[in-house]
């Protein structure tokens, strides 16, 4: 009996799904690994158990039953990353295409099921060419399966989707439904109609690449949140990213011990300019608040005009939005209202409390952002942030102007404690545009215009571009030195970790989608 299932397991093992040796060595010959080399270099070492192994498909039509492979293009099962339970399912290409069948879903389906009834993250590694076409409906029906568990699993258990290969058609859609997706730069693509079809329907000729690579997605539509250079990268990041991320909506993060000091900053006293319209980079103002080489940002080269990201503050994690001044001036527009959007309520269903860092002149105005949606673009953002229940600091370092201040974790829409800099402005407007209104006749009326405008914009600096009237009604906890911002984010976040609150019973709310 024992050398029986040596023989057999030894058998699926060789054949690596039944794919054979030349198809193996071409997914080489590509810079790709195979499905099971992949599932073992994102796992720690021998921590894998599969599951279905000798599962095969059930189709007899167009010759297919002479053509049977053992687990039918997929292996699934349960392992470890950093010793935390996880469950993976790896397409594996050199069978069929890695398309995906009725029983190949099945399996599929069944990780999940287990993923979300013992609390655990899930992992679908993604190279495949679509739905079995000799199996018709069967094998759409099994998509559709997919998708039904991908909604049932959202925010109940973390949902992670590496493209490593094509995903095309109907199968782009469980991706996107996941909380974050990671593609391979020149190996990986998805579209939902490829460049052929383009090209009949358009007459738009357009490579694979062009259309929905790495690149395009992580820049142009935001569609994935991470880039790696080739496969091992791209499954390090995963083993990364889940050092921020609890198991499950009723976990916690892990945390990691650090040692304090005294935990002063004092290179943070001298990062703002002077000059209030001169840019500076936000992440180096996030890599001196938060503990040293633990910042993950997210999206990064999509919609750089805000940051969002995960990293460990004290050893505790947090999630991070934050404007960019070298982006834009830092405005909102209907890009970066989604995705921080779409991160905060992340970080909400997971209990990975929020810092959030403003320095914001107002939402970017014109022809384009109204047509294409800012009202609700950006009232999503704000409707993020309102129903957030999770720990939320603000820091505001210089400008919090007009909606924007209050759309950015600001005190009326539940924030925990806002603090701010000397820096901060906070008002409805810049200075020179309000004078310009407030004043307008008093300008017009004078012998030296230029003069008098000047007169009353220093007058409206003084009395408004600052944090003092705000902090005066209570709307700033605290204004606060640069250099002590790590120390007092470290105690909020440590007064706020027990933080309980009760919402409005509802089935849910209708986010302005």
């Amino acid at each position: 009996m024992k050398d029986k299932l040596a023989t057999l397991h030894s058998k699926i093992r060789e054949s690596k799904l039944g794919g054979g040796a030349d198809r193996i060595r071409k997914q080489h010959e590509k810079g790709k690994l195979t499905a099971r080399e992949r599932v073992e270099y994102l796992l720690d070492h021998d921590s894998f158990e599969e599951i279905d192994a000798l599962v095969t498909h059930r189709n007899t039509d167009f010759g297919m039953e002479q053509q049977k492979f053992l687990g039918d293009g997929v292996i699934t099962g349960y392992g470890t990353i950093n010793r935390r339970l996880v469950f993976v399912f790896s397409q594996d290409f050199t069978v069929f295409g890695g398309s995906l069948s009725e029983t190949h879903a099945e399996k599929i389906c069944k990780i999940m099921d287990l993923a979300i009834q013992n609390g655990a993250p899930v992992i679908g590694l993604n190279d495949s060419g679509g739905a079995r076409i000799q199996e018709g409906v069967n094998s759409l029906g099994g998509y559709a399966d997919i998708f039904y568990r991908n909604t049932l699993a959202s925010g109940v258990i973390p949902q992670i989707s590496a493209i490593m290969g094509p995903c095309a058609g109907g199968a782009v859609y469980s991706p996107a439904i996941t909380d974050f997706i990671f593609m391979v730069e020149n190996t990986s693509y998805m579209f939902v109609t490829g460049p052929n079809v383009v090209k009949t329907v358009t007459n738009e000729e357009v490579s694979s690449e062009e259309l929905g690579g790495a690149s395009a997605h992580s820049t142009k539509s935001g569609v994935t949140h991470f880039t790696a250079a080739n496969d091992i990268d791209c499954l390090m990041k995963i083993r990364r990213l889940l050092q921020y991320i609890p198991q499950n909506c009723e976990d916690k993060s892990p945390r990691i011990e650090v040692d304090l000091e005294t935990e002063t900053r004092p290179k943070l006293n001298d990062l703002i300019p002077l000059e209030p319209n001169q840019p500076y980079d936000m992440c180096d103002v996030i890599n001196e608040l938060v503990d040293e080489a633990t910042f993950m940002e997210v999206h990064e080269n999509y919609a750089e005009n805000i940051v969002v990201g995960f990293a460990h503050l004290a050893g505790r994690s947090i999630g991070i939005v934050a404007n960019q001044p070298i982006s834009l001036a830092g405005v909102l527009d209907v890009e970066s209202s989604k995705k921080a959007a779409r991160f905060v309520r992340f970080c909400d269903s997971f209990n990975i409390p929020l810092l959030v860092l403003v320095d914001v002149p107002g939402f970017l105005p014109g022809t384009d952002q109204e047509w294409h949606g800012i009202i609700t673009n950006g009232a999503k953002l704000l409707y993020a942030f309102c129903e957030a229940t999770v720990p939320r600091v603000t820091l505001i370092t210089r400008k919090a102007y007009g909606g924007a201040y209050d759309v950015m974790n600001s005190k009326h829409i539940g924030a925990d404690m806002n603090f701010a800099w000397p820096t901060a402005e906070i008002a409805v407007m810049g200075a020179k545009g309000a004078t310009e209104i407030i004043f307008k006749k008093e300008i017009d009326e004078s012998s030296d215009p230029t003069g008098k405008l000047k007169e009353k914009e220093n007058e409206y600096i003084e009395k408004f571009a600052n944090p003092y009237l705000a902090a005066n009604r209570g709307f700033i906890d605290e204004v606060i030195e640069p250099a002590v911002s790590r120390r007092k984010l470290i105690k909020a976040f440590s007064m706020l970790e027990n933080k309980a609150v009760s919402l409005p019973k509802k089935k849910h709310g209708n986010i302005p989608l």
